[in-house]
């Protein structure tokens, strides 16, 4: 297996990164004036290419289809509605064009399967096993996520203002680049409630800063408004830390990966799913009583560790989710 990288603004890149991918897909030869250096594709076998890569370049899927090239596009994410019908046509035409669509998650499969594309096979993704987390006291929570509005930060932040009664602090953990407004919105709202002193803004971590940060949490947030699946979900249970997360987001999938139950035959969560509102009071209300319940009540604390451990021994990991790939492209190939 080739990890062939196409450089461009995908999926609003210009024409020279398409007119290299649709050489790698042997959807044309480039000519020697604009064509890149080194344009040799991989060879007949079949391709899988990034959903973000292949909803900026339909026209090239296309004309890997009528070459007869087996190319299949992995949907991570798919286009926001808010894209505009211009991004939608653009992924309808891809996903058309493609041998078969691998979702990342069922939310995504779900998402597409209102847009028309009936088939797809799906494909979760894995995780590295980890050290169990040590945790702290007072207990730490992290928010680990780019600082983002659909990341919504600013709703931990309003809910963790109303429990200021309690002991507890908490990091957010992510670059503050890709939205420097917003970033200086939490930062301004945290000054705003007097958390400075409870709430640090750490920036982007990795290597052992991040693992520093994972192993001092007791408590992980993703409060996306959006998200296909949310793989922090899991890397906090490979480190038996519980997880708060959206309702009706892809990140439920991954709170109740390992498929945990309780003595009810009910789903035994490591966490809890919460539906939380945009805008208003309501969803800081709601996350924030959660958050005082979990800090209050033993039960409830010792609950979540117990699931978040368990969870730990069932996750999947990589070579699991290769494996699976790697049986549906040999399959579909036959």
């Amino acid at each position: 297996m080739d990890v062939i990288s196409v450089e461009g603004g995908w999926p609003l890149a210009g024409a020279k990164e398409r007119r290299r991918l649709g050489a790698l897909l042997g959807a044309w030869e480039p000519d020697s004036a604009t064509g890149p250096d080194n344009a040799q594709g991989p060879d007949s076998g079949p391709v899988i290419v990034d959903g973000l890569v292949a909803v900026g370049a339909p026209d090239e899927l296309e004309f890997a289809a009528k070459a007869g090239r087996q190319t299949w596009v992995m949907v991570h994410m798919p286009v926001p509605e808010s894209a505009g019908t211009a991004a939608l046509a653009g992924e309808a035409r891809a996903l058309r064009a493609a041998t078969g669509v691998i979702c990342t998650s069922s939310w995504a499969a779900s998402v597409l399967l209102q847009r028309g594309v009936v088939r797809t096979h799906i494909a979760l993704p894995g995780v590295e096993p980890a050290a169990k987390a040590a945790g702290s006291t007072p207990p730490h929570l992290a928010v680990v996520a780019a600082l983002l509005p659909n990341k919504d930060q600013l709703l931990a932040v309003d809910a963790l203002a109303r429990i200021q009664d309690l002991p507890w602090t908490a990091s957010l953990v992510g670059s503050d680049q890709a939205d420097p407004g917003y970033a200086r919105a939490i930062q301004d709202a945290v000054l705003a409630h007097g958390l400075q002193e409870r709430v640090k803004l750490t920036g982007e971590l990795a290597g052992e800063a991040l693992g520093a940060e994972w192993d001092r949490t007791d408590l992980s947030l993703l409060l996306s408004r959006a998200e296909a699946f949310g793989m922090v979900v899991t890397e906090s249970l490979a480190r038996g830390i519980p997880v708060i997360v959206r309702k009706g987001t892809g990140t439920e999938e991954a709170l109740g990966l390992a498929g945990l139950t309780a003595a009810d035959g009910g789903p035994r969560l490591p966490g809890a799913a919460l539906p939380l509102p945009e805008g208003g009071q309501e969803g800081p209300a709601r996350l924030g009583q959660a958050l005082r319940r979990w800090l209050e009540d033993p039960e409830v604390r010792y609950g979540w560790r117990a699931a978040a451990l368990e969870a730990r021994l069932c996750l999947p990991d990589w070579g699991t989710t290769a494996r699976g790939v790697l049986a549906l492209l040999a399959e579909r190939g036959r």
